[in-house]
């Protein structure tokens, strides 16, 4: 069984997503994870990640140990992510290794923008996960918080919103859900709730099939 979730930063999907792959004892991968660590290669070579060649050689030259270095959860990284992500060389150079992944003989959850649309367009299951920007801002801060990092309100928010503006507006593979995507808003739902909601749509969806 392959799992897409995909949806913007800080709605709650990958939390959910390794849940449901401890739940269902799936391999997970957070391609989001895999952009980070691409962007954070840019940014440690001095390079400008919007830089569609440097941006490109960074993911070629991409290892899975990479995906294991410090840093990759820092807003700064994460800003480059978003950057690489909208750079078509840099996604086509890390396409085979998501789809490959997901190829694995278990199956596999994955969760990050595209999985449902582009990455895993016939995963058995695909999930949409999102919540407004001012609730995405407020638990964004209160993580950065929980590691000791400062974080402002006013500047996380502005930061979301430019990221969501890159990530939906992009060329190449943007933010959206998928036309079988199953919709989980988690304005109003704690990690539990929402895990509860997506076993029971997963649940529905094997009984159809």
């Amino acid at each position: 069984m392959i799992i897409a979730i995909d949806g913007p930063a800080a709605a709650g999907k990958g939390t959910l997503a390794r849940r449901l792959a401890a739940h269902y004892r799936l391999a997970y991968l957070d391609t989001g994870l895999i952009y980070r660590a691409v962007g954070g290669a840019v940014l440690d070579a001095g390079e400008d990640p919007g830089d569609a060649a440097a941006a490109a050689a960074a993911a070629r030259a991409l290892k899975p140990e990479d995906l294991e270095r410090e840093g990759l959860r820092t807003e700064a990284v994460g800003a480059a992510a978003s950057q690489v992500a909208a750079v078509p060389a840099a996604r086509a150079a890390l396409l085979a290794f998501q789809r490959a992944f997901a190829a694995g003989p278990s199956g596999a959850v994955l969760d990050g923008r595209d999985i449902g649309t582009v990455v895993c367009p016939e995963a058995d299951v695909k999930l949409f996960v999102t919540a407004s920007p001012e609730v995405r801002a407020e638990r964004r801060v209160a993580e950065l918080q929980s590691r000791g990092e400062t974080a402002i309100y006013a500047a996380v928010l502005r930061d979301l919103l430019a990221r969501d503006e890159r990530d939906s507006g992009r060329a190449i593979a943007p933010l959206q859900p998928a036309a079988d995507a199953i919709r989980l808003v988690t304005d109003d739902l704690d990690a539990e709730q929402a895990f509860e909601i997506a076993c029971e749509a997963i649940g529905r969806k094997a009984d159809r099939n």
